[in-house]
C-alpha cells in the first residue's frame, strides 16, 4: 500500500506536467492494486483526492486513456465509490470518448460508464439525455465483429431499455436492424440469450415492435422455435420459451399484428396456427395467446372463425380438461372470448359447441381460468336469447356463479360472475331463468351490483332486477326485502352523481316493485315522492319524463 501511495503522489505530480511515461507507470501500479484489493485501493484513491484528476487524463489523443478508463471501471465496481465518480465529473468526458475510433478506449469507456451507472435509474436517465443511445447503436453497427465491444453494447442496451424514456430514442435509431443482423450471425445459446434480453424490453414499444417485424425478427424467432421444439436440453427449452414469448409480444402492437396477419393468409399466421395442435405445452400456450392477439379486431375475428380456428381451440381445451395446464386453459379461453365479440360469430361459435366445452372448466379453482371462462360465456350469450335461456336454466352454472359472486379475494371473478348472472336474465328475458336465479340465491348479488362503482355494472344490474320484478315479483319479493332493494334505489335516486340512465332505470324498478305489498310499504316509508319530484326538473328529458310518470304512480298508490 505504501507503493500505491507513492504511485498516487507521482500521478498527481505527473498529471500536472503531462509526463506520459511516468503517468503510465503510476496507472499500472494503480491497476495492480485494484486487482489485489479493490476496496482498499479505491478508498486510498479517494483519500488522496486522485479522482478529480482523472477527467484531465481522459484525453482522446493520449495512449494512457484506455488505462484511465479501465481504472474508473474497476473503481466503479465498488458501489460506495459510484457517487464519488459522478462528483469528480467523470461522466461527460467518458461520453465524449464514445466517439473514439480506438476499440480498446471504447471498451473500457463503456465498462466505466456501465459500472458508474449500474442500478441507478437517475444516472442512466442522465446518459440517455446526453445522447448516449444513438452513439452506442452506431458503435454496434461499426464494431459488430468485435465480440467484447458487442457484448458491452448489449449490456448497456439491456440496462437502458428498462427505462421508458429510452424507448423513443431507440425508436429513432436503426437498433432493430442491428439487433436482427447480430442475432442472425449467432450460433451460441449465451449470445442469443444476451440479444433476447435486449429485445424483450424494447419490444414493449409499439413503434419498435413494427421495426423489429420489418427487420425480419419474426423469421429468426420461427427458426429458433423449429430448431428447439424437440430439444430436451435446458437451453433448448429456455430458447423455445423466450422466442415464442417474444413472438406473442410482437403481436400486441396493432400495426405489427396486422402486418403479420396479412388478411389471414400470412405465412407467420399460418405457422402460429400449427403450434396449437402441438404436443409442446409452451407452443400450445404461445399459439393460443397469438390467436387471442390476432383476434383484436372484428375483421380478423370473423375470418378466423370462418376458417375453423374455433375447432382447433376446442380440441386444445379438451386436451387440458384432464392435463389441467392452467396457462394453456387461460390462453385458449382468452382467444375464444375475443373471437366471440363480433355479433356474427356468436351463433357460429355456439353451434360449434363452445359453451359446452367451456362449461367443463366450471369446477376450476384457478381464478385466472374462472375469470376468462365467465368472460367467454358472457360474450357468447350477448344478444343470443336461446343460449342465454339454456345457460340460465343450468342450475349448476347458476350455483357456481352465486358462489363466485362472493369471491371477495378476486375482484375480477366477482365482477364477471355478477355481470354474467345479469346477462343471463337480460338476454333471455325468461321467467324460467329468473326462477333459477332466485332459487340459486342470486338476487341479493344483483342488488349489491347495483351499488357498484362502475356505471355499466350498475345499469346491467338494474335492468336485470327490473326483469325479475316484471317476470316473477312474487317469487323475488322476499329476496328484494332481504337485500334492502328499496333503500338502495332511494340512495341511487338521491345521489347527484348517479348517471341519467341509472336514475331512469331506478324509477322503472320502483314502479315495478309497487305491486308487492311489503315493498310498496317500504317505498311509502322512505318518501320517494320528494326525491322523484326533484327529478322532474332534470336536464335529461327521458329522466324528467320518467320522473313525472313515477310521481303519478306514487301519488295514485299513496
Amino acid at each position: 500500500m505504501d507503493n500505491l501511495s507513492e504511485a498516487l503522489e507521482k500521478l498527481k505530480l505527473a498529471s500536472s506536467d503531462s509526463a506520459t511515461d511516468s503517468v503510465e507507470s503510476c496507472l499500472d501500479c494503480l491497476l495492480k492494486a485494484l486487482a489485489n484489493n479493490n476496496t482498499e485501493a479505491s478508498m486510498k484513491l479517494q483519500e488522496m483526492a486522485v479522482l478529480p484528476l482523472l477527467p484531465g487524463l481522459l484525453n482522446p489523443q493520449s495512449s494512457c486513456t484506455p488505462k484511465v478508463a479501465n481504472i474508473i471501471a474497476e473503481v466503479a465496481k465498488n458501489e460506495l465509490m459510484r457517487s464519488s465518480c459522478v462528483e469528480a465529473g467523470l461522466i461527460p468526458p467518458l461520453i465524449q470518448l464514445l466517439n473514439s475510433a480506438d476499440q480498446e478506449v471504447l471498451l473500457q469507456t463503456g465498462r466505466a460508464l456501465g459500472n458508474i451507472c449500474y442500478d441507478s435509474h437517475s444516472l442512466q436517465a442522465q446518459l440517455i439525455n446526453m445522447g448516449v443511445i444513438p452513439t452506442l447503436v452506431k458503435l454496434l453497427g461499426i464494431h459488430s465483429h468485435n465480440t467484447a465491444l458487442t457484448e458491452m453494447c448489449l449490456i448497456a442496451f439491456g440496462n437502458l431499455a428498462e427505462l421508458e424514456s429510452s424507448k423513443e430514442q431507440f425508436a429513432s435509431t436503426n437498433i432493430a436492424e442491428e439487433l436482427v443482423r447480430l442475432f442472425q450471425k449467432q450460433t451460441e445459446h449465451e449470445k442469443k440469450e444476451m440479444i433476447f434480453e435486449v429485445l424483450a424490453p424494447l419490444a414493449e414499444n409499439d413503434v419498435i415492435k413494427l421495426q423489429l417485424v420489418e427487420a425480419g425478427l419474426v423469421e429468426c424467432l420461427l427458426q429458433v422455435v423449429a430448431q428447439t421444439v424437440d430439444g430436451e436440453r435446458e437451453e433448448d427449452i429456455a430458447q423455445l420459451k423466450t422466442a415464442s414469448d417474444l413472438m406473442v409480444l410482437l403481436l400486441l402492437g396493432d400495426e405489427s399484428m396486422q402486418k403479420l396477419f396479412e388478411g389471414g393468409k400470412g405465412s407467420v399466421f399460418q405457422r402460429v396456427l400449427s403450434w396449437i395442435p402441438s404436443h409442446n405445452h409452451q407452443l400450445q400456450l404461445a399459439g393460443a395467446l397469438a390467436i387471442a392477439n390476432f383476434a383484436r379486431n372484428d375483421g380478423n375475428c370473423i375470418h378466423m372463425v370462418d376458417t375453423g380456428i374455433v375447432q382447433k381451440l376446442l380440441e386444445l381445451l379438451d386436451r387440458h380438461v384432464e392435463e389441467g395446464n392452467v396457462t394453456v386453459q387461460h390462453a385458449a379461453l382468452s382467444a375464444l372470448r375475443n373471437l366471440a365479440i363480433p355479433v356474427v360469430n356468436k351463433s357460429k361459435m355456439l353451434s360449434a359447441g363452445v359453451a359446452d366445452v367451456v362449461l367443463k372448466f366450471l369446477q376450476s379453482e384457478m381464478p385466472p381460468v374462472q375469470f376468462k371462462l365467465l368472460g367467454t360465456l358472457r360474450m357468447l350469450i350477448d344478444t343470443q336469447a336461446e343460449a342465454a335461456d339454456q345457460l340460465g336454466t343450468n342450475g349448476k352454472l347458476v350455483e357456481r356463479l352465486v358462489e363466485w359472486c362472493e369471491a371477495k379475494d378476486h375482484a375480477g371473478v366477482m365482477g364477471e360472475s355478477n355481470r354474467l348472472l345479469s346477462a343471463l336474465i337480460r338476454h333471455s328475458k325468461s321467467k324460467e331463468v329468473v326462477r333459477t336465479v332466485i332459487q340459486g340465491g342470486g338476487v341479493k348479488h344483483l342488488v349489491t351490483m347495483a351499488t357498484s362503482e362502475h356505471m355499466i355494472m350498475q345499469n346491467e344490474a338494474l335492468v336485470a332486477l327490473g326483469l325479475i320484478a316484471g317476470l316473477d315479483l312474487v317469487a323475488a319479493e322476499k329476496d328484494f326485502v332481504g337485500a334492502s332493494l328499496v333503500s338502495v334505489l332511494h340512495k341511487l335516486l338521491s345521489d347527484e352523481r348517479s348517471a341519467p340512465e341509472i336514475k331512469y332505470n331506478s324509477m322503472i324498478l320502483i314502479c315495478a316493485v309497487m305491486g308487492s305489498e311489503p315493498l310498496h310499504k317500504e317505498v311509502q316509508s322512505l318518501e320517494f315522492i320528494d326525491v322523484v319530484s326533484k327529478l322532474r326538473a332534470h336536464e335529461n328529458k327521458t329522466v324528467s319524463h320518467q320522473a313525472s310518470l313515477t310521481e303519478q304512480r306514487l301519488t295514485a298508490q299513496s
